[in-house]
């Protein structure tokens, strides 16, 4: 895949691209993600698809402290992505996580450029019953011991879950030494906006085929999952068994096999 960079409202946008074709695949990360984690995904589509993967404004290669942080940021960018990059055709956009609730509100807003929609431990947002959760999650970023010196040193802190493998992976190398490519700050305004409020208006307004995708032990309330069938009882549901909220990466083949089924109808 070949990296490209998209500029747009002062920010550069960081897209891994591959394949060819004219059924485009848009994949957007999660919180404090970036692109590389979803190459294994994009792997799997190609050559019979085009993949595009995103690093999200704030993530990965793309500009680190952008200004704007809201979700219509988000949303418009991946506007601009799908216009340059597959020029302005319909595509099926997959978002994990908060790229789950960036690829949702992109789906209600333009319905034009969305041809299918995936969800992956991705909902509706708000966070009524947890309001310090975004504060929770910048401190956490906030409390690694950075820069480390090495990787050895990064997976004694990180530890060896599968999301701790994904950032070992992706650590930016600096002469100082090792770094996360994402700005804890960044993050904690980033999450809170998707936290702001619940879009049930805007998961009703999505026309296009949609499929979630949830982890057995994933962190989306199933309440929310009920009453987001319920709005839209065409939706289709797969669960992961044995999987939490990082499915792409802690059951990679599950994930694959349910993302190439839908894709296949």
């Amino acid at each position: 895949m070949q990296r490209v960079t998209i500029h747009r409202d002062g920010v550069a946008l960081s897209c891994l691209v591959g394949g060819s074709g004219d059924d485009v695949v848009v994949l957007l990360h999660g919180l404090a993600g970036s692109a590389a984690e979803l190459v294994p995904t994009a792997e799997v589509l190609l050559p019979e698809h085009r993949v595009i993967v995103l690093d999200q404004r704030g993530h990965g290669h793309s500009t680190r402290r952008p200004q704007d942080l809201s979700r219509r940021a988000y949303v418009e960018d991946v506007a601009a992505v799908v216009t340059e990059l597959a020029g302005g055709a319909p595509v099926t956009v997959v978002g994990q996580s908060m790229g789950g609730h960036t690829a949702l509100l992109f789906a209600a807003e333009h319905p034009e450029l969305v041809r299918r929609l995936v969800l992956l431990e991705g909902g509706v947002g708000g966070r009524e019953d947890r309001e310090d959760y975004p504060a929770e999650l910048g401190a956490f970023f906030a409390s690694w011991p950075v820069p480390f010196a090495d990787v050895r040193q990064a997976a004694e802190f990180l530890g060896d879950t599968p999301v701790a493998q994904a950032w070992l992976r992706d650590l930016d190398r600096r002469p100082d030494g090792l770094w996360p490519r994402f700005e804890p700050a960044v993050m904690r305004d980033a999450i809170a906006a998707v936290a702001d409020r619940a879009c049930w208006d805007e998961w009703q307004q999505v026309q296009a085929p949609t499929l979630l995708v949830l982890g057995e032990h994933g962190i989306t309330p199933a309440a929310e999952v009920r009453r987001m069938v319920s709005l839209r009882p065409d939706v289709e549901q797969v669960v992961v068994a044995g999987a939490g909220h990082d499915v792409h990466l802690e059951d990679r083949d599950a994930w694959v096999r349910a993302l190439r089924q839908f894709l296949s109808r």
